[in-house]
């Protein structure tokens, strides 16, 4: 009996204690945000990803009436920010703008240190970040569409040159999948960084590369450079005239850089919902969308289901092209 006393007493115990934890979290939701909130940037000063974190973020202090401080944490194509963030404290204070490098690393280091399916409580996605092949059009005059630069690169057999800003970079998984469905071949010429492809892709030493937009663009404004191709589904504002890969033999083609908000998991829902519920106001106003533009990316919110559902379909997609050709970076 007193056995049986003491089961009940614990197990109301046990009740009580898991009530106060749950009722804890809508608690800690409504106090939210008591201090400042920092926001891991896991790229140098100056990027897209960095312009588009501080625009969001000056924005997203001003509805929250609190600091949103953000901090660069470079390297290893975002694995140092990522790990740091995904080991944070799941209160809401510390987030993460997440960038495609960073979410395929990955698949390409061995110990990138975190795992992007379970180690994070996804938000809002944020911008996209077109990308373009570019050709020279010096050296390639007479390639002024993609059809044209897949019909010189066959000619060529195989030996017609081009460049990414490095290897496992957005731009060479593209055009490795792209050369898989064309069926024809180019031999990607890797460098550390998109400015010295550029240089290079200028000076006619390598006359291909699939670049991102915010590189290219004010090269092809000023006739350095002629855009073939976008990998977006749509025709994107900046090149009006340009077509899509998918508009020029490629039915379905979607290959698009982008970046979101993330938190570490555990995260309570309230505040990812509310956070997100504000991303969406930011989003939809003229002027940040005319900054992002300038940054070379477009303003594109997805809510944390859709987030969910765009890390998973591209973790997997570009996994399977990483693969599929072997490529690896350490």
């Amino acid at each position: 009996m007193k056995f049986a006393n003491f089961t009940r007493r614990g197990a109301l115990g046990m009740a009580f204690a898991t009530l106060a934890v749950l009722s804890a979290v809508p608690a800690m939701a409504q106090e939210w945000p008591s201090k400042p909130i920092k926001l891991i940037v896991p790229f140098p000063p100056g990027g897209p990803t960095d312009t588009a974190s501080r625009v969001v973020g000056q924005k997203l202090a001003e509805r929250l009436k609190q600091p949103v401080v953000v901090e660069n944490r470079a390297g290893a194509s975002g694995t140092i920010a990522a790990q740091f963030v995904a080991k944070s404290a799941p209160d809401g204070y510390t987030l993460m703008m997440l960038a495609t490098p960073t979410l395929l690393a990955p698949h390409l280091y061995k110990a990138a240190g975190y795992d992007m399916l379970k180690d994070f409580a996804p938000i809002a996605t944020v911008y996209d970040l077109p990308i373009v092949v570019v050709v020279n059009p010096t050296v390639l005059p007479d390639v002024k569409t993609l059809p044209d630069l897949i019909a010189k690169a066959k000619t060529d057999g195989g030996k017609l040159n081009y460049t990414s800003s490095g290897p496992g970079s957005f731009g060479h998984l593209t055009m490795e999948m792209l050369k898989s469905l064309g069926g024809f071949d180019m031999q990607h010429i890797a460098y550390k960084g998109g400015t010295p492809a550029v240089t290079d892709l200028l000076g006619g030493q390598v006359p291909v590369m699939y670049a991102d937009l915010v590189a290219a663009l004010p090269h092809i404004q000023a006739g350095k450079l002629r855009a073939i191709a976008v990998g977006s589904p749509q025709r994107i504002v900046q090149l009006p005239n340009v077509k899509t890969i998918a508009e020029q033999g490629f039915k379905g083609f979607d290959a698009v850089s982008w970046g979101g908000l993330l938190a570490p998991a555990g995260t309570p829902k309230p505040i990812v919902d509310r956070i997100s519920t504000e991303v969406k106001q930011i989003l939809a106003d003229k002027e940040v969308q005319e900054r992002l533009v300038k940054a070379g990316a477009a303003a594109a919110f997805g809510d944390p289901t859709q987030m969910a559902s765009r890390i998973r379909t591209d973790f997997d997609k570009w996994g399977k092209v990483i693969r599929d050709k072997q490529i690896a970076v350490n």
